[in-house]
């Protein structure tokens, strides 16, 4: 990645109050640092974009990324694949996050035919897609929304396409899930992260990131749509799916 990206020290001094994490200009500026050393297996879930894509996309088929952010996924998926192998789509709410999107991806691969628009998912029609990537995205919207923008995902997705959905989840075991936590913060201690930094950074997160449970995704998989989906990558609280669309 050709732009310049800086550490995360967002949270790094104490702040009198801490406002509500948003991605702004100071998120897209360390957030490839801050996801690298925030998410675990972050890097292993965008390392088998290409091989799914192998199996389930149609040569040349569309990739839609929503939520894309830096378009991470379409970077990966050049990494792997030849120019004309697949059409890259994303879409992401952040114009800050949009902009720099466009630049990485024109730069990092001219040849392929990747774009990046900005638009609120929740409010757009999305076009008809042979793969579809939704990476820690339904977690920042509210609850209630996330059947829509899944059931809009179901709808453009072609017969026999899949949808690959990576979260933020919570155990469904009290206890489970405090032993979980507790070892993301281990993770996030291993990765250089002060207990301040962890301590804000959750703060700001409150009520901005709603995990779901692995069974509460997987439920409203099949709500819209989906015959059957399954958890194919897990590291502590982060898992991703993959949901299959009928063929014709």
């Amino acid at each position: 990645m050709s732009d310049a990206s800086y550490r995360d020290a967002i949270f790094s001094t104490p702040l009198d109050k801490v406002a509500r994490f948003s991605f702004d200009e100071r998120v897209v500026a360390c957030f490839p640092d801050m996801i690298r050393r925030s998410v675990p297996g972050y890097g292993q879930i965008l390392a088998m974009l290409g091989p799914l894509a192998r199996r389930h996309l149609r040569h040349g088929g569309l990739v839609l990324d929503l939520g894309c952010s830096l378009g991470a996924s379409g970077l990966a998926l050049a990494s792997q694949l030849p120019a004309d192998a697949f059409r890259y789509l994303g879409i992401d709410l952040s114009p800050a996050m949009v902009e720099r999107a466009r630049h990485t991806l024109s730069e990092e691969y001219p040849d392929h035919d990747m774009r990046v628009e900005q638009g609120d998912l929740r409010q757009r029609e999305y076009p008809p897609a042979d793969m579809i990537v939704v990476n820690f995205t339904l977690q920042f919207l509210d609850p209630g929304e996330r059947d829509q923008v899944l059931g809009q995902a179901f709808d453009a997705l072609s017969p026999g396409g899949v949808l690959v959905l990576s979260e933020k989840i919570v155990a469904s075991d009290e206890q489970d899930n405090a032993w979980l936590v507790e070892r993301y913060h281990d993770f996030k201690r291993a990765n250089g992260y002060s207990d301040m930094e962890i301590s804000q950074k959750r703060t700001a997160l409150e009520n901005v990131l709603i995990p779901d449970s692995l069974d509460a995704h997987h439920q409203r998989l099949a709500r819209v749509g989906f015959p059957r989906s399954l958890t194919w990558f897990q590291y502590l609280n982060f898992a991703s799916m993959i949901a299959f669309k009928e063929p014709v």
